[in-house]
């Protein structure tokens, strides 16, 4: 298969027009959650409303993105990536107008079948058609570059949410999209592989059910407790469709996930360490956005603003580390990297309330800080190792797995934080009104509000002591948030030793059958 030199006019084209359509998936999905204070107000959508939300799109993604990597390697990488802007784009305008909040979780999931044909093709894209020597810095680059898009995310959605603009936030993906599908088809080449054709769709229902099923079981139980029949029958099915689902892809002769891929120990260690280390900052991240608004008392804009020194740490250092990987080897980068993220999000858990952001360079700013060292040395390593793992011939399903990897744990992860969140909440409130001066039937309409989570307000009939109810949620919130964060931290310390068990070797043999 013919390859371009990165800095080509064809591979600087090829780079541009990438990193914008995956710029525009990562803004949308970083964003949103500085925008969710506002949505949650303005569509008057509870806790779960928001978790559905976020989980919406992820299931969609993550139950499809495998077939979109393969549609991609065997029908053309450019056709299936331009489909999914495409779809991407039309599910972003819908999200836009959505007047309900059940038409926005709808129309996310529009959004999340565009995502899962859009997402593996980028770097399908990049691994298939840059020049072998150079792919470790080309990945390195555009983890850099879409990573300031979706640092850049909390900025223009918090600017957004403070004008009461939260529906523009959507409709920015509408130009991103389209100059991207202007340059694809005009300067860039079609990449796909010869041979059998056959899409494994059996594959994909039995996947799409199993997440569909654990999702909802995960979701039902802040409301309806753990010992409920909707949740006990959810659950089950969910992991029976998940075994059926690996059955099935064992016994396909055109398997959507190859298992034998994963006798590869250093392809099977990358994706458990993207598992683990993606859940515990994916749900670190939309806690400790919600802790800035709703609790600390930042406004939306400046909640979007604590995520720069991240943000410019990996511009800084992530194509750098991706050169050094390809070097070196990535296992050190692997090792180092997902534990001082942990340490990162340690620092963050011991934040308790504070005056604002005021105090944000003596209180967040050094958590952040670390956590973005420590992502930054992580993410192009990772990528580069996933990628050259794999033949050619098999990018756009590595692709597809790897991300699948990173939309499932973060779909897992809104379900179960979710629901742990809302308890540690609960438990911490009902801790703190056992300490308070209101009477039982006050305490019962305060506890009213727990499902709101940070958004919980004082019920109207208990004005007079507004004060005393308002430090009660906040501390309750803060309790919460900080076991959530010191468990995120312990995921990130577990991805590092799957670098420790499964990658050993400094180059990384590829599997070509």
């Amino acid at each position: 298969m013919k390859t371009v030199a990165l800095k080509s006019t064809a591979g600087r084209w090829l780079m541009t027009s990438t990193i914008l359509a995956s710029a525009m998936a990562f803004i949308d999905s970083t964003g949103l959650n500085v925008v969710l204070p506002s949505l949650q107000k303005s569509l008057n959508a509870t806790g779960p409303d928001l978790f559905w939300v976020l989980n919406g799109y992820l299931l969609m993604v993550a139950s499809f993105i495998l077939i979109g990597g393969a549609l991609g390697d065997k029908l053309g990488r450019k056709k299936i990536f331009m489909a999914g802007i495409f779809i991407f784009i039309i599910g972003s305008a819908c999200c836009g107008f959505a007047a309900t909040v059940n038409l926005l979780i709808y129309f996310r999931v529009l959004q999340g079948i565009g995502g899962a044909l859009m997402i593996p093709g980028s770097l399908s894209l990049i691994s298939s058609s840059i020049e072998p020597k150079q792919r470790g810095k080309a990945i390195g680059i555009w983890s850099a570059l879409t990573t300031v898009c979706t640092m850049g995310g909390p900025i223009l959605g918090g600017a957004l949410a403070d004008a009461s603009l939260w529906r523009h936030f959507f409709f920015i993906n509408i130009p991103i999209g389209v100059l991207s599908l202007i340059m694809l088809h005009f300067k860039v080449s079609e990449n796909r592989d010869e041979g059998d054709k056959t899409i494994d769709y059996r594959g994909a229902l039995m996947l799409v059910s199993g997440l569909g099923l654990l999702t909802f079981g995960l979701l039902r139980i802040p409301t309806t407790g753990l010992h409920n029949a909707s949740v006990y029958t959810a659950l089950t099915g969910g992991v029976l469709f998940l075994i059926l689902y690996i059955v099935v892809e064992h016994k396909s002769h055109h398997p959507m996930m190859p298992l034998w891929l994963f006798s590869n120990p250093v392809f099977s260690g990358a994706n458990l360490l993207t598992f683990f280390l993606y859940a515990g900052l994916g749900a670190g991240l939309l806690f400790l956005s919600l802790n800035f608004i709703q609790v600390q008392g930042y406004s939306q804009f400046e909640s979007g603003l604590t995520f720069l020194p991240f943000t410019i740490l990996m511009v800084a250092i992530s194509g750098f580390a991706g050169s050094l990987s390809d070097k070196y080897g990535s296992r050190f980068f692997l090792i180092a990297g997902p534990i001082t993220t942990g340490i990162g999000q340690l620092l963050l858990s011991m934040v308790t309330q504070t005056k604002g952001a005021s105090e944000y360079f003596s209180t967040f700013l050094p958590g952040i800080s670390v956590l973005g060292f420590g992502m930054s040395i992580t993410v192009a390593p990772l990528t580069a190792t996933v990628m050259t793992a794999v033949s050619d011939q098999f990018a756009g399903i590595a692709s597809g797995i790897n991300n699948a990897m990173t939309r499932i744990s973060g779909l897992i992860a809104y379900a179960l934080f979710g629901a742990l969140a809302l308890l540690l909440f609960s438990n911490a409130l009902q801790h703190q009104l056992g300490r308070s001066t209101l009477d039982d039937k006050q305490k019962t309409m305060v506890m009213e509000q727990a499902a709101n989570l940070g958004n919980a307000t004082t019920p109207p009939a208990l004005k007079k002591e507004e004060p005393e109810i308002e430090q009660l949620y906040h501390e309750s919130f803060i309790a919460a948030y900080s076991k959530i964060m010191r468990t995120c931290a312990g995921l990130s310390f577990f991805s590092a030793i799957m670098t420790i068990v499964f990658i050993k070797n400094k180059k990384v043999n590829q599997l070509t059958s």
